[in-house]
């Protein structure tokens, strides 16, 4: 059933191809926003400040945003059983859906819109169309892959920014990327970390500049299956304008560009920690180089900065490098010199919980990689140290832990198991690694989990080894995110440092042995 007055599918689709501009008349379109988290109340705010007619789906009440929408005139339904579609939304009429990523393709809303014929936009796709709101368009680079999208996108921001231009991280990090657009100075370039989420429903979006810095099994429950998740970070190279970037060491980013739809003139730029071939990024003797932008590419290369630089930013370790140069490249594309590369390199911090050093203590590293929260981050994270005190574990995501397992095993000087996930854990390891001793954390107390870690860590770590939380696994069961994770690490690490401390200083000197 449909509203009085609704257009017909072809007439509501001629109009949907026309809808461009934030100039455009967008006045009266029926819009059903599937979910009121950050997104989904970015994209609702949006379309109500255009004039259209929107209809939101929650999944669970937000009285808060709630409350906003109903001063802006917007409904709010509260549909938690993901199996119906409430009457409600059958009625409304609605002529596109604008989806946040909380809605998976086989969620029964969407197997109603498709049913319907309804098209489905996301918050990516709706943006990028009003991307004029404050005059000349914002020039767009896009960050997607398994890991590393945060460090990519916040480098190639800071490096963008050092050229003087304005511009502003946006999309999964920094700002909505909504409101990034709706901003009333408006960016020249907006750097936008995109999920295969996202990914999944952009259908025009035409970036200068694009990477997908790796691929790796995740996310297989909201996509269905590997093949699918796969294409849809491939979508991040469609319609790009001057350079697809893409991962040396990552077959399938090569494939990817190869397979994609580009704009003609664009051209496929590689990048990898080895000597680069013409038109790549890489790394010579130490030096992080340029041979794609250059006239003469041939018989020379542009220098960026040293390894040794990096080091002392904390951006040494390989897939950090390869970060670096990913985000070199999106920035190149746009005409930012090697020196302004140089110097936003030379004042950049990395995103906490990526690698960070808590404490080096007696010889052991404790370092927090709780953002890594999939098999391929945790992998180059373990790949970094050599004898290694591994706490995994967590919501495993339907991926199979097995072969970083077996990848790992001999560096794994033991292994403490946290997280609801821990019964897939203890047999990929009772399969691989038989010999490596495993602790398993077993308390329903998420205030203990890391202190309980890191007595047992503690137990058995000594001077060379490294113990690092690197989970391979998602957050949510325990804890309130990543950060919430690390923050406990590294707040459990530094009271039992603490408490050694105090252990040492009590202990009495040899004078005041011989004085007794």
């Amino acid at each position: 059933m449909t509203g009085s007055g609704a257009m017909t599918g072809g007439e509501a689709a001629t109009r949907l191809d026309g809808l461009t501009s934030w100039h455009a008349d967008w006045r009266g379109l029926r819009v059903a926003v599937f979910g009121l988290g950050m997104t989904g109340f970015s994209v609702a705010d949006t379309l109500a400040e255009l004039g259209c007619e929107v209809l939101v789906v929650a999944g669970a009440p937000d009285a808060d945003r709630e409350r906003i929408l109903e001063v802006l005139g917007v409904p709010v339904v509260v549909a938690a059983n993901q199996d119906e579609v409430p009457e409600r939304v059958r009625e409304f009429g609605a002529e596109l859906i604008v989806a946040s990523p909380g809605y998976p393709p086989h969620h029964a809303m969407h197997r109603w819109a498709a049913a319907a014929g309804l098209p489905v936009w996301g918050d990516i796709e709706l943006a990028w169309r009003l991307r004029d709101k404050t005059g000349t368009p914002s020039k767009w680079l896009l960050v997607t892959g398994t890991n590393g999208k945060t460090t990519t996108t916040q480098l190639t921001a800071h490096m963008v920014a050092a050229s003087g231009v304005r511009v502003a991280p946006a999309g999964n990090i920094g700002i909505p990327v909504l409101d990034a657009v709706r901003d009333p100075l408006g960016y020249d370039v907006l750097v936008v970390e995109i999920s295969s989420y996202q990914l999944h429903f952009t259908h025009t979006v035409s970036p200068e500049a694009s990477v997908v810095l790796n691929v790796a099994p995740d996310h297989l429950d909201w996509h269905g299956s590997y093949e699918a998740y796969r294409d849809a970070k491939g979508r991040a190279y469609a319609r790009t304008r001057l350079a697809c970037v893409y991962n040396k060491a990552d077959e399938t980013t090569r494939l990817l560009v190869e397979q994609a739809d580009v704009i003609e003139g664009c051209r496929a730029i590689g990048f990898g920690t080895n000597v680069p071939d013409v038109s790549d990024f890489g790394v010579v003797d130490g030096v992080l180089v340029d041979r794609a932008f250059l006239d003469d590419r041939r018989s020379r290369a542009l220098e960026l900065a040293t390894v040794d630089e990096l080091r002392e930013r904390n951006l040494a370790a390989r897939h950090l490098v390869e970060d670096v140069l990913a985000a070199a490249a999106l920035a190149r594309a746009i005409d930012v010199t090697p020196e302004h590369i140089h110097d936003a390199l030379t004042t950049f911090s990395p995103d906490e919980h990526r690698n960070e050093l808590v404490l080096s203590h007696d010889g052991c590293l404790w370092v927090d990689d709780s953002k890594a929260t999939n098999s391929h981050a945790a992998n180059a994270s373990l790949g970094a140290y050599r004898s290694v005190i591994w706490i995994v574990g967590g919501l495993l995501k339907g991926v199979d832990i097995s072969p970083l397992v077996a990848e790992h095993a001999d560096r794994l000087k033991a292994v403490i198991v946290i997280g609801i996930d821990r019964a897939p854990v203890i047999a990929a390891f009772g399969q691989h690694a038989p010999s490596v001793p495993l602790v398993e954390i077993d308390t329903g107390d998420t205030d203990q989990v890391m202190p309980m870690v890191v007595a047992e860590a503690a137990a058995r770590a000594s001077s060379g080894d490294t113990v690092l939380l690197a989970p391979s696994a998602a957050s949510m069961d325990q804890f309130d995110s990543y950060g919430d994770r690390g923050n406990k690490f590294q707040a459990a690490v530094r009271a039992w440092a603490q408490e050694e401390a105090d252990a040492r200083a009590q202990q009495p000197t040899s004078d005041d042995d011989a004085q007794g």
